[in-house]
């Protein structure tokens, strides 16, 4: 994997670059649709090529290793082959479910013992383990095992945690530097950068991060209930050490608000779930503001969704129609949602990266902010 950075905003840390793998070019800042089970729920691979545009999409370990399984996964080809996405895929450790799975793992020096959300049955997460499926499920971007504190914690709490983190870290690198991609292209392993909202243990693990020197980085931890402010200040510390020349992912954020400044504080690579699953609730993301489609005012409003989205969904169907579908609980309702909240997304990070290379990127963010954080 490349990282070539292209410009810089001079009113603030944004960045536009591309990332290059073997599966395609990223055109960075990139916002990254969540496929958990192998699956962006509700869409097809089609639409998010076609109609979402998305250049990257997730897919999460701890869920594919317990369904379809590592042998499935093995005997298709790997993920890309499996569901059909033949652009790039990310794949996340399993660490965000150490954190969110609380009550069925344990954690040792060794891994993390995790008790079966299906069927009860026990598994160990070792940092090595974790290399080795993901080698298999065939992701070209690989996250490296950590575990994410919860907020709040206290500073003893959240040390320990890190300090774990970066020892697993270290195994991570020597196990995925030992072993080869299977599937005939090139893989790479992004570290993560723990410490919760303690700035001085956010600048020692970007500091031991930066120094590990892999080909990107990723800010983990943050989105877990902390107040914004805090997590734009972590941010802000955390990219201000890792290295310039290599992308930045902040995991697991966020609102469009929150990816903005994001992009302002020099990060290249977000993902979220929130565009899937608030769009299955009716909520949609508009470049004017928020809409709850459910309310009534959108009853007999035969306006297009989002005229300004370059998106079938979003211009080809009405407000009022989606509303009836959403009311009477029709299947096509999530989908039409889904679709337009993540080409939603994938035009406003795509808006950004214009703006950076026009030069008016930060008069335009705050206006942006102002406009996508309203409720109409």
């Amino acid at each position: 994997m490349k990282f070539k950075l292209e410009h810089t905003d001079s009113k603030s840390k944004a960045r536009a670059g591309t990332v290059k793998t073997d599966h395609g070019d990223i055109q960075t800042p990139i916002f990254m649709p969540v496929g958990t089970a192998g699956s962006v729920k509700a869409v097809h691979q089609r639409e998010l090529m076609y109609d979402v545009k998305a250049q990257i999409i997730l897919g999460n370990t701890y869920h594919l290793y317990l369904r379809p399984g590592l042998d499935i996964l093995e005997k298709a080809g790997g993920l890309h082959k499996f569901n059909g996405w033949s652009k790039p895929i990310l794949t996340d450790s399993g660490g965000y479910q150490v954190f969110s799975l609380a009550e069925n793992r344990k954690l040792t020096e060794e891994g993390a013992v995790f008790k079966s959300h299906i069927d009860g049955s026990k598994h160990l997460f070792s940092p090595e383990r974790v290399m080795d499926i993901q080698r298999i499920i065939g992701a070209d971007i690989i996250m490296a095992f950590d575990e994410c504190p919860p907020y709040p914690c206290d500073f003893g709490y959240a040390r320990k945690s890190m300090e774990l983190t970066h020892r697993w870290l270290k195994r991570c690198i020597d196990r995925f530097d030992s072993t080869e991609g299977k599937y005939g292209y090139s893989q790479t392993l992004f570290p993560i950068v723990q410490g919760s909202v303690f700035p001085e243990l956010r600048k020692q693990s970007a500091e031991f991060v930066a120094s590990c020197d892999r080909e990107g980085n990723a800010i983990g931890g943050l989105s877990v209930g902390e107040p914004v402010e805090e997590m734009y200040a972590m941010t802000d510390m955390v990219t201000d050490i890792l290295p310039k020349d290599k992308p930045r992912y902040l995991m697991g954020v966020g609102t469009p608000a929150n990816i903005l400044e994001g992009i302002a504080l020099g990060v290249d690579m977000f993902d979220c779930v929130m565009p899937t699953r608030n769009a299955r609730n009716g909520m949609l993301f508009t470049s004017e503001g928020i809409i709850n489609i459910r309310n009534e005012k959108w009853k007999d409003d035969f306006s297009p969704i989002d005229p300004h989205i370059n998106s079938y969904v979003s211009s080809f169907y009405s407000k009022a129609y989606l509303r009836h579908l959403t009311i009477a609980k029709e299947i096509l309702a999530a989908q039409i949602a889904s679709i337009h909240n993540l080409s939603f997304y994938l035009w406003l990070v795509g808006q950004a990266r214009e703006h950076i290379i026009a030069g008016d990127f930060a008069v335009w963010k705050n206006q942006m902010v102002e406009k996508v954080s309203r409720r109409l």
